[in-house]
Formats: structure tokens, C-alpha cells, sequence
């Protein structure tokens, strides 16, 4: 178990980073080419990233089931199936994307992406030794290269988006050349991850020198089936982008926008992608960490109960999550100009941003229902919930414009959320929270709005007004997001709806531990 933690550190810690890369980079990245060139990227960056989460995160989970389950004799056959299917399917994608580019640009309404899908087909070729190199270090609990591999080609890849789409834009090539930087970083980050991995996989190859027969087909099945099950719920955000990229700028045209006025309509509205990810990473970082906790412990007859896992988790990230949500609502016009120059649209960004609750229940969900072993109902839903998406947005856009495309992820998301609730009523009756938690919750938005409301108002309209626009949106979220968490975490402190033993669990829950023990030791101070 003391292995398995430090394992699962390492990777919540390395995932936590390439998460947040991931939302910070495309801030700046908006910066430099505006809402135009960030429609453009937005465009086509479904397309890598789907393929992407599926291997290099699906397949390697796969692999390392496959090696932990078999004799290490089997491990050469098992590593030469996996690697000889990903570069098959790899093949095939790259094909699709780089020889069928001009028809899928013509599918999404704009002919000159061709050249950033022809770009971003490349990503894809390193995706086999990605995974098959990622599911051997996992299977033997050797995590260090795999959390260090995942940083190197995150920070990669944003450093060549960001310093590449500088030089391009300072010597004034167009913002389609901008995009395919941006695509670049995709492949450039694959090699430096690929590369990583070989230098440690050379002390390793020893160890594959016994052969053993093994069924070809029933390798096959099982890895498909894991790898779509583990990698479903991380694909559910980017699958919804890649609707939007079929449907919104089309739509948005047909319904009587000028060309460029759609493109830079669905720009901003994909500025709201960032603020989601960001506002998701306590999730992403408890499915990390406390998931896995769940599956092993659901096994033990003795010791600590999967149950208090499963209700921490839910607990957890369902109140991070309703905290970020309701706190941007009250903030947006000042977030969005702040990061992204302009006010506009923040109405459709405030609908946006509420995905953020339907999306971290989502994966906590789901992956404790993996770790049960429950794996098809969830992808039926989710397979639901994307559909919703389709039908709403082809319903919403005409009539409400980009705002129609935001409500339409939050009925897609809540619709997959509610029949997991109800789902895992049946394979686990457990209650996650008590009426009093939800109390409590809903107490602590209520301050939290008030006190972060009344203070951006009074910030914006005087304290800071006679400073430019920007820079007075920027003191005010500045000042009133760190003001409204405190109120927030003060008040769930005081409510005690998650222990102080419970925060310890968590990852860097130890200083909100200590926090809650010092409101409440000041609190008993005051009685006496």
C-alpha cells in the first residue's frame, strides 16, 4: 500500500501540472491571436486530443492491466499485440486526418483549417510507443516515468504553442499559420515523452527476453473494452468541443452572422474551455488519488471501508466544484476581461462555467464505478449525453446564439450525471452526504455570493474606476475571489461537513486541516 501511495502521489502531482498547463496556456495563447485565431485552434484540437486521451491515457491503463494479470513470460507477446494494434489505429487516424483533410474542414464550414488538421495528424504517429512504453512503467508500479514523461510533453508542448505563435504573429503571417504552431506543439511534446521514456525503458529490456504464446483476439477485446471504459469520462468534455466544432460556427452562419463575426463568436465562446478545466482540477486530482483507493479497498474484507472513500470523494469535489461555480458567476465580467481583454459574452460564459459541477461529479463517478467493475451503463450514458448535446445545440444556436451552445453542455452533462446518481443507487445503495452537508453548502454560496458581489461592485465602480478597464477587472477578481473563498472555506470550516481526518486524506488537504482546527479551536476559545 505505502508503494502503491507514492505512486499514486507522483501521478495526482504530475497530473495536477499538466492540467493546469493545460487551462493556463491557452490564456496568453487567446492573447496573442485574439478570438479569431483562438476559434481556429479550438477548430481542430478535438481532433488530436481525442486520439490522444484514448492511448496515451486509455491504452496505457489497458496495457498495464493486461502485464499485471499475466506471467512476465507473456509480457514481449503482450507489449508486441498492444503496440502493433495502437500503430494500427494510429495509421488509420493519421490517414483520416491528413488525406481527408480538406473534407472534414469542409464538414466544420471552413476550408483553410485543412492545413492544421494535416499538421496535427503527426501527433498522432507517436501515440503507439506512447502508450505501450507508459502501460509497462504502470504495470510494475513504476511511476516515476510516467509522471515525469507526462510534464516534459505538457511543458513542451505549451512552450512551442506559445513561443511559436509569438514569432509568428510578430512577422505577421496569418492566423491559420498561428494554428498550426499551436498543432505543432501537439507533436512536439509526443517526442520529447516518447524520447523520455526510451531513456528509461533501455535498463529495462532485459527483463522481456522470455516468450510465451498468447491469443492474439483475446488481447485485442479486452484492451479495447478497458481502454474506451477508463478513458470515456476524460474524452466526455473534449467529444462535446468536438460537436461544437461541427455545429457552432456553421450555425451561427446560417443563422445570419457575417463570417468573421460567427468565427470570433465561437472564439469567445471557447474561451469559457479554459475556466472549466481549471475549475476541474480538484476533481481530476481526487480521481487520481482517492479512485484508486476506492477499487483496492472495495476488495478488503478488513481495514478501512470503500465507502468512506467513495462519500469523501463525492463530498469533496462536489463542494470545490459548486464553490468555483457559484464564485465565477458573481465574477465573470471582470475574469473575462481580465484574461481575455473583453467583456463580452460573459452571460454565456457564466452558463459555461457551471459545467464545471456537472463535470467533476462526472468523473468521480465514473471512476469509482470502474473501479467496481461497472463500466457499460456509464459509457451508454455518456454516449446518451452526448447526443443530448447534438440535438440541443442544432435546437439552441439558431434561436440564442453561442449561449444556446453553453446550456446545451449543461444538459448533456446533467443528464449523464443524474442517471449515474441513479445508477449508483443500485450497484451501491450508499448515501454520499447528508441533508445537513447540502445545508451547509448552499449556506456558504449564499455568503460567498453576497460579500464577492458586493464587493465587485464596489470595487469596479469606485475603489478601482479611475484605473483603465482592464487593470480595475483585474484588481477586482484579484481581490474578490481570494475574499469570497475565504468566507466560503470559513463557513465550511465552522460546519465541520468534512473532518479534519478526512482533510488529511486528500491531496494537500493537510493545510485546510489545520485551518478548520483553527476556526474551531478559536470558536471554543470564545465559549469559554
Amino acid at each position: 500500500m505505502k508503494s502503491f501511495m507514492k505512486g499514486a502521489v507522483l501521478l495526482t502531482i504530475a497530473g495536477f501540472i499538466v492540467k493546469l498547463l493545460s487551462a493556463i496556456y491557452r490564456v496568453p495563447f487567446q492573447n496573442l491571436v485574439g478570438d479569431q485565431g483562438f476559434y481556429i485552434y479550438q477548430q481542430v484540437y478535438p481532433f488530436v486530443a481525442i486520439f490522444g486521451i484514448w492511448t496515451s491515457y486509455g491504452f496505457a491503463v489497458a496495457i498495464s492491466k493486461l502485464l499485471a494479470d499475466n506471467h512476465q513470460s507473456a509480457h514481449r507477446a503482450i507489449l508486441r499485440i498492444a503496440f502493433s494494434y495502437v500503430a494500427a489505429i494510429s495509421s488509420a487516424v493519421f490517414t483520416l486526418l491528413f488525406f481527408g483533410a480538406e473534407l472534414l474542414a469542409g464538414w466544420m464550414g471552413d476550408a483553410k483549417l485543412d492545413s492544421l488538421l494535416k499538421v496535427g495528424a503527426f501527433a498522432v504517429v507517436l501515440m503507439a510507443p506512447l502508450a505501450v512504453l507508459k502501460g509497462y512503467f504502470q504495470s510494475s508500479n513504476n511511476m516515476a516515468p510516467v509522471a515525469y514523461a507526462q510534464v516534459v510533453e505538457q511543458g513542451l508542448r505549451v512552450a512551442v504553442i506559445l513561443i511559436g505563435t509569438w514569432i509568428v504573429i510578430s512577422q505577421e503571417f496569418s492566423l491559420y499559420v498561428a494554428g498550426q504552431m499551436a498543432m505543432l506543439g501537439a507533436v512536439a511534446g509526443g517526442f520529447g515523452a516518447v524520447f523520455l521514456l526510451l531513456l528509461y525503458f533501455r535498463r529495462h529490456f532485459g527483463f522481456l527476453n522470455q516468450h510465451a504464446t498468447v491469443r492474439t483476439w483475446p488481447v485485442l477485446k479486452e484492451m479495447t473494452a478497458i481502454s474506451l471504459s477508463v478513458s470515456m469520462s476524460s474524452l466526455i468534455l473534449v467529444l462535446f468541443q468536438l460537436v461544437d466544432s461541427f455545429t457552432v460556427f456553421r450555425l451561427l452562419e446560417e443563422s445570419g452572422f457575417a463570417r468573421l463575426t460567427a468565427m470570433e463568436q465561437k472564439g469567445v465562446y471557447d474561451r469559457g474551455q479554459p475556466l472549466v478545466q481549471f475549475g476541474i482540477l480538484i476533481a481530476t486530482s481526487l480521481t487520481l488519488a482517492i479512485v484508486p483507493l476506492v477499487a483496492r479497498t472495495s476488495r478488503n474484507t478488513s481495514g478501512r471501508s470503500a465507502d468512506m472513500y467513495a462519500r469523501l470523494a463525492f463530498r469533496v469535489s462536489f463542494l470545490f466544484a459548486f464553490a468555483a461555480a457559484v464564485g465565477l458567476t458573481f465574477v465573470m465580467p471582470y475574469v473575462n476581461e481580465t484574461l481575455f481583454q473583453t467583456r463580452e459574452q460573459s452571460w454565456t460564459l457564466l452558463i459555461f462555467s457551471w459545467q464545471i459541477v456537472w463535470m467533476s461529479l462526472l468523473l468521480i463517478m465514473t471512476a469509482m464505478l470502474h473501479g467496481l467493475g461497472k463500466v457499460r451503463v456509464p459509457a451508454v450514458l455518456l454516449i446518451a449525453g452526448l447526443m443530448v448535446k447534438v440535438i440541443c445545440n442544432l435546437l439552441l444556436i439558431p434561436a440564442w446564439g453561442i449561449a444556446g451552445a453553453a446550456v446545451a453542455g449543461n444538459i448533456g452533462l446533467a443528464l449523464i450525471v443524474f442517471g449515474l446518481l441513479l445508477y449508483f443507487k443500485k450497484v451501491w445503495p450508499l448515501q454520499f452526504a447528508s441533508r445537513s452537508y447540502y445545508s451547509w453548502l448552499f449556506g456558504a454560496g449564499v455568503a460567498m455570493s453576497a460579500v464577492v458581489l458586493g464587493w465587485s461592485l464596489l470595487a469596479d465602480g469606485y475603489v478601482f474606476a479611475s484605473l483603465s478597464s482592464r487593470f480595475s477587472a483585474a484588481l477586482t477578481t484579484m481581490t474578490a475571489i481570494p475574499l469570497g473563498a475565504f468566507v466560503f472555506m470559513a463557513i465550511i470550516g465552522k460546519s465541520r461537513i468534512i473532518t479534519e481526518k478526512e482533510w488529511y486524506i486528500i491531496p494537500l488537504g493537510r493545510k485546510l486541516a489545520k485551518l478548520q482546527l483553527a476556526i474551531n479551536s478559536k470558536k471554543k476559545g470564545e465559549k469559554q
